[in-house]
């Protein structure tokens, strides 16, 4: 715990970018660090207290000590590297595994925008300003990215992991998942997600950082449903 002390957190509740470093702080046994929850909704991520961390005004903005780690997958590869002896091992050794984990983390960020092109464009552009060519087209790519995902997970022994044990990809990929749920994916047009998912929602890193809003309202909404 003395060490999560000199670490602290500005995040906004359900990104995935910040859910995934809380992820693996709770699997690296780091509780107790200093965090702050701010909302994308009031523009908090834009303030003066994030522009200082991280210029680009995004979260999550994470400093341990003087050194600062605003994007998720480089500050869940520190932790993970700087507290290897500590908590869950997140990186495998066999190379094979390590191989399929590294491929499946960088994978999982091109998952993240190309939810994003879809969830964020539907729900913040006004209806009479968005192109539906753009909606097409965006549809189209998510459709065909959760398409590949569903076939890895095909290959993956039944109640598994991405790589192996659970593993930074799964900390990386779970967040993106849990959120294409959240908005609607449709459970009967992806299995083998919808399992994973179920598989890994309660484990405890991930109940323990699981979004408040979306305990408190477990209705999501239907952005997704006819994808």
């Amino acid at each position: 715990v003395s060490m999560a002390k000199s670490m602290s957190l500005l995040w906004g509740a359900g990104s995935p970018p910040c859910w995934r470093v809380m992820i693996t702080l709770e699997e690296k046994k780091l509780q107790g660090y200093k965090h702050k929850l701010l909302s994308f909704e009031k523009g908090e991520h834009k303030s003066q207290e994030v522009l200082e961390i991280n210029p680009r005004g995004q979260l999550p903005a994470f400093k341990h000590g003087d050194y600062i780690l605003n994007e998720s997958t480089g500050a869940c590869l520190y932790l993970e590297n700087q507290f290897k002896s500590q908590g869950n091992k997140l990186i495998p050794d066999s190379p094979a595994e390590q191989a399929l984990m590294y491929q499946r983390m960088m994978e999982g960020l091109t998952l993240t925008d190309k939810l994003n092109s879809v969830i964020y464009y539907e729900w913040f552009v006004p209806e009479d300003e968005r192109h539906d060519s753009a909606v097409k087209r965006n549809r189209e790519a998510l459709a065909a990215e959760l398409k590949l995902w569903e076939g890895y997970l095909q290959t993956v022994a039944a109640g598994s992991y991405l790589a192996g044990a659970f593993s930074l990809a799964d900390a990386i990929v779970f967040p993106n998942i849990a959120y294409a749920f959240r908005f609607g994916l449709s459970v009967g047009h992806y299995p083998k997600l919808a399992k994973y998912y179920s598989l890994l929602r309660n484990r405890p890193s991930i109940k323990a950082t699981w979004p408040p809003h979306w305990l408190a309202s477990p209705q999501g909404f239907d952005i997704l449903k006819d994808l």
